[in-house]
C-alpha cells in the first residue's frame, strides 16, 4: 500500500510538472509575441517620424559636389517690355473661392519619365495640379511642359539647373537662373510662368545669398513663391513606400483650410506615382475637399516672409 501511494504521488507530481511545462510553453511565446508586437509598433511610429524629418532635411540639403557657376545674367527680359502679350498667353485662372477646404497637389523636380503617368492619373481623376519644373531641353520634356499647360495644370518654376551651389551662389546667380527658366518655358509653351518654389524651400539653410533679398527680387518681378504645409516624404534619397507617402499626405489634411502638398515627379519617384490615386481617393473620402491648381487667388503658403518674419505654416484662412 505504501508503495502504491508513493507511486501515485510521483505520478501526480509528474503530471503537474508536465502540465506546468505545457502552460509555460504556451504563455511564454504569447508574452514574447505581445512584447515584440509592441516593439514593432513603436518602431513603425519612429520610422514614420524619421521619414518626415528626413524629407524636411532633404529638401534643405544642397548637392555636395561644388561646380562652377556658368549662367549668364541678362539685365532686361524682352518679355518684360510687352506684358500685354504675356497676359494673353496665361491660361484662364481657376477660382479658389470654393466651399469647404482646398487641396493643392504640387510636383517638384520634373518633368521626367514619371510625369506622363502622373498626368494620366490626374486626368482620370479630373484633378488639376501644379508642376514646379526645372529646365530640360530634350524633346520629351518639351512635350510634357506643353501637356501640363494644355491640360489645365499650373506651370511653376523650380530653378533651371536645380544645382544649389549655383543657384544660391549670389543674388545675380539666382536672378540669372530664374530668368533662364522663365524665358525658356515661355518659348516652349507660350505661357509666362509667375509662380516659384525655391529649391529646398524658402527656409533652406544653404543659400549664400540672403533669402529675404531673393524674395524681394521675386516681388519686383511679380513672381509669387509657394512652400508647403504637408510633406509627402518622397524627398528622401532612399526608398519610401507607397503606403508611407499616402499616410503622410492624408493624416493631417483636415488641419488646414488650404493644404499645399509637396510631392516629386523625378524619374526615381515610382512609389509617388503608385501612391497618387490612393491619395486623391483618400482625401475625397475624408469630406468636402476641392483640388485646385495654384492661381493668383491661392492663399500664400510660405515658410519665410520678405520682412524677416516667419509666417504661419498652417496658413489657416
Amino acid at each position: 500500500m505504501a508503495d502504491t501511494a508513493a507511486r501515485r504521488k510521483r505520478i501526480n507530481r509528474l503530471k503537474k510538472i508536465i502540465l506546468g511545462s505545457i502552460v509555460l510553453a504556451i504563455i511564454i511565446p504569447v508574452m514574447i509575441s505581445v512584447f515584440l508586437g509592441y516593439k514593432v509598433n513603436l518602431l513603425s511610429r519612429n520610422i514614420e517620424e524619421l521619414e518626415i524629418r528626413l524629407s524636411e532635411a532633404q529638401s534643405a540639403e544642397s548637392q555636395k559636389d561644388v561646380g562652377v557657376f556658368a549662367t549668364a545674367y541678362v539685365e532686361e527680359s524682352p518679355r518684360e517690355v510687352a506684358p500685354e502679350e504675356v497676359v494673353k498667353a496665361e491660361p484662364a485662372p481657376v477660382t479658389d473661392q470654393t466651399e469647404g477646404k482646398r487641396v493643392y497637389l504640387t510636383f517638384d523636380d520634373g518633368p521626367s519619365s514619371n510625369t506622363a503617368e502622373i498626368l494620366d492619373i490626374l486626368k482620370a481623376y479630373d484633378v488639376k495640379a501644379t508642376f514646379f519644373v526645372i529646365g530640360k531641353t530634350d524633346e520629351a520634356s518639351k512635350a510634357l511642359y506643353q501637356r501640363i499647360v494644355e491640360e489645365g495644370h499650373t506651370l511653376g518654376m523650380h530653378s533651371y539647373s536645380h544645382k544649389y551651389e549655383e543657384i544660391y551662389a549670389s543674388e545675380e546667380a539666382f536672378a540669372a537662373d530664374l530668368q533662364n527658366l522663365q524665358e525658356y518655358l515661355y518659348e516652349v509653351t507660350g505661357v509666362w510662368p509667375r509662380y516659384y518654389r525655391f529649391p529646398g524651400g524658402s527656409s533652406n539653410k544653404v543659400s549664400k545669398a540672403d533669402m529675404h533679398r531673393l524674395i524681394a527680387f521675386l516681388d519686383e518681378k511679380d513672381i509669387t513663391y509657394f512652400d508647403w504645409n504637408i510633406a509627402s516624404g518622397d524627398a528622401v534619397s532612399g526608398y519610401i513606400s507607397k503606403d508611407a507617402i499616402v499616410k503622410n499626405c492624408t493624416r493631417s489634411i483636415g488641419t488646414y483650410n488650404d493644404s499645399m502638398i509637396l510631392l516629386h515627379d523625378a524619374a526615381e519617384k515610382d512609389t509617388t506615382v503608385e501612391a497618387l490615386p490612393e491619395i486623391i481617393a483618400a482625401i475625397r473620402m475624408k469630406g468636402d475637399f476641392t483640388f485646385l491648381p495654384i492661381s493668383d487667388e491661392t492663399p500664400k503658403v510660405q515658410h519665410v516672409k520678405g520682412n524677416n518674419e516667419i509666417s504661419n505654416i498652417k496658413n489657416e484662412s
